[in-house]
């Protein structure tokens, strides 16, 4: 290795890695601002206006895009006829790249001032030179090192120090990597410019899961290039399925609705159970007891530290939990998941997974394509809530009508969900009428429901499912509202006695 070729908008460990290829005897060629932090640093370099003979222009979009820089890179090492035109051509080899693009999708999250000046800004974002160098060197990965992150400025170094060079396997990797870094950049660029009409996730990071939905299918999960992962496994003896990863997630976002420590147990993508207490082993607890029938195989997620007393709970009751979700653990609740090895554990982060931007995005195929939403972040407040009865609510009947509310968002429509003292005692879902739905509830909540609040995901199309409620004892109801009947179902309520509140907001999930 003779030349390389440092180009980094991200000056981090730059030097570092430039001093150490200098020690190793390889010529520094250098641009711009690059070029000065190398040598106010000590470390010799060579400008590319002096190997292009050719000065940068056009304020620096003009830079690199020349025949002795395209063509060190490009030649075939080896290959008698490219060895004799760079000879010829007086063009010589460059054995490494390093450069790492300007920063455009951080230019999209910082974008504030009027259109114009956005525009001029974004524009001048856009990198040229800089994905044309990592593809020519990553094309010619056979003889040519490419680096697109400082991450990987330290193998690079121990190779070459060890080696003299790097070797086909690690050139071909970061060639890879290189490739995934352009994708991603060219995606951010056209959904700006198409301002949000064209949108491409890359996924890479693949991981294997034991199968897809169901046996016969293959599954894996990829992550979302450039974004930090949302959880990682501390316990995994049996592999995780696509369905494992699929609750594992519903659970986490419905325990991440609340504030206060709050645990579910999820089984096939909709809750069997969920409370909330000031301890967490208590919350665990009450929302398993909700319906230990449908918790056989459950997920389990709790939005507190998962303690000792909550893995010697499911110990003790011998409960049969295929996940446990957490965003930290306990030095003894670790000790104690070493008894149920087959207990996968999972903690996880609030990093978020939003892909482009500060919007958090939903993905999922259909008919050959892709549909894109953003989530669903609505917070329902007392102060959202419209009475539209008579009765007002005590405050011990808001409190459980918004925790109602807050689960009912995360159970598959049509949903209905029975709750009292911030645990839910019957929850139906996933019919094709609401009553349906509000028949399963109540006859999963038997004599729990009297006394219990009601919360529905979307408004009632009739006044059926009041007139069910009533029957089993509901005093409180929380709906969207917005039905063409919306004064039949109130006059209804009021009848009834039953107190009914409106959010404004529906709360589909399919």
């Amino acid at each position: 290795m003779r030349c390389a070729l440092l180009s980094v908008s991200d000056k981090t460990g730059i030097v570092e890695f430039a001093r150490g290829l200098h020690k190793k005897g390889i010529e520094i060629v250098s641009t711009g601002g690059t070029a000065k932090a190398l040598s106010e640093a000590g470390v010799p370099v060579m400008l590319v206006e002096d190997v292009t003979g050719f000065p940068e222009c056009f304020s620096g979009r003009v830079k690199t895009m020349h025949p002795m820089v395209m063509g060190g890179l490009l030649f075939r090492r080896g290959d008698q006829e490219h060895e004799k035109q760079a000879k010829e051509l007086g063009i010589n080899p460059i054995d490494l790249v390093c450069v790492n693009l300007y920063q455009f999708e951080e230019g999209i999250r910082g974008l504030e001032e009027g259109k114009e000046k956005e525009d001029q800004r974004m524009i001048e974002l856009i990198d040229i030179g800089g994905p044309t160098l990592l593809r020519s060197a990553a094309k010619n990965y056979d003889a040519v090192t490419v680096i697109c992150d400082p991450a990987d400025y330290d193998r690079v170094l121990r190779e070459i120090e060890s080696n003299g060079d790097t070797s086909k396997a690690l050139r071909r990797e970061l060639a890879t990597k290189v490739f995934l870094r352009t994708a991603a950049y060219d995606a951010a660029i056209t959904e700006w410019m198409s301002e949000g009409k064209n949108c491409t996730a890359i996924l890479t990071n693949r991981r294997d899961l034991r199968y897809g939905e169901n046996p016969h299918q293959e599954g894996a999960f990829y992550e979302f290039f450039k974004k930090e992962p949302r959880w990682k496994v501390l316990q995994e003896e049996k592999m995780m399925s696509y369905l494992n990863i699929l609750d594992a997630d519903g659970a986490w976002n419905l325990v991440s609705e609340f504030s206060e420590p709050t645990a579910a147990c999820i089984k096939h993508a909709n809750p069997s159970g969920v409370a909330s207490h000031n301890s967490i082993a208590e919350a665990f607890q009450r929302s398993y007891d909700t319906d230990r029938l449908s918790a056989f195989g459950v997920i389990i997620a709790l939005n507190q530290t998962c303690t000792g007393e909550v893995i010697q709970k499911i110990i003790d009751q011998k409960i049969f939990a295929e996940i446990i979700i957490a965003p930290a653990y306990e030095e003894e609740a670790i000790k104690l998941l070493k008894e149920k090895p087959k207990l996968r554990v999972i903690m996880v982060s609030d990093i978020g997974y939003q892909v482009l931007g500060d919007k958090h995005q939903l993905y999922r195929s259909a008919l050959g394509g892709m549909l894109v939403q953003d989530e669903d972040q609505s917070r329902i407040t007392e102060s959202n809530l419209t009475l539209v009865t008579s009765k007002k609510p005590s405050k011990d009947q808001i409190r459980d009508l918004l925790f109602a509310w807050n689960v009912v968002k995360h159970a598959k429509s049509n949903a209905i969900v029975f709750a009292k003292d911030q645990i839910t005692v019957g929850i139906g879902c996933g019919q094709t009428s609401r009553v349906d739905s509000t028949w399963i509830a109540a006859k999963r909540a038997g004599d729990r429901a009297k006394g219990a609040v009601m919360a529905s995901d979307a408004f009632f199309p009739f006044p059926d499912s009041v007139e069910e409620a009533a029957k089993n004892g509901i005093t409180a109801i929380i709906q969207p509202g917005g039905s063409v009947k919306d004064a039949e179902v109130f006059k209804k309520a009021e009848e009834l006695g039953i107190i009914m509140v409106t959010t404004g907001v529906r709360a589909f999930r399919h």
